[in-house]
């Protein structure tokens, strides 16, 4: 029986998906495979080569024949020069860098979020309040700097309009 190690054909219409199999060469070209020894796909970057070398180099030996393809998947990963007893049988296989973890990520985009300033209010009413808030607190003084009958004077205000808020929430 001839057989070849060739491409069989999966994926959608513009994602080609291959799976790296040997087959009878009489078969048709998604047919039936009597061993499936790899996985190749070429739309990504680098494109993603798995090959399981051991079952390659035994094909290889017992005469199943490469097609160009599949020939140059090997020559990538090494697997023909080291049935050829070659040098380079290391290969030229490039990896794709690993991706980096959501929470990384995520972790890393609060750090920056915290470490930046709070810009201006957003709505009206609320760079009104934020103008409000920050108003009291340029009046206030330290005790140091204030009279003795200055600080008399904010008590008494302090306690009438205590007085006055009872009046105002029966109002409302």
């Amino acid at each position: 029986m001839a057989v070849k190690i060739r491409l069989k054909r999966l994926g959608k219409v513009r994602v080609p998906q291959y799976r790296i199999v040997v087959v009878d060469s009489r078969k048709k070209r998604d047919g039936r495979v009597l061993e499936e020894i790899g996985k190749y796909h070429p739309k990504e970057d680098p494109s993603y080569i798995d090959v399981v070398s051991e079952r390659a180099q035994y094909w290889l030996g017992v005469g199943a024949q490469p097609t160009e393809a599949v020939a140059a998947i090997l020559k990538i990963t090494g697997d023909w020069q080291k049935f050829k007893g070659e040098p380079g049988a290391e290969g030229t296989l490039r990896h794709a860098e690993p991706k980096r973890d959501k929470l990384e990520i995520f972790n890393e985009a609060l750090k920056e979020a915290q470490s930046e300033p709070r810009g201006d209010a957003t709505t009206k009413k609320a760079a009104k309040k934020s103008a409000e808030a920050a108003a009291p607190e340029a009046n206030v003084t330290p005790a140091a700097e204030t009279p003795e009958g200055a600080t008399e004077q904010a008590e008494a205000a302090e306690t009438t309009t205590d007085a006055e808020r009872p009046d105002a929430d029966k109002q409302a």
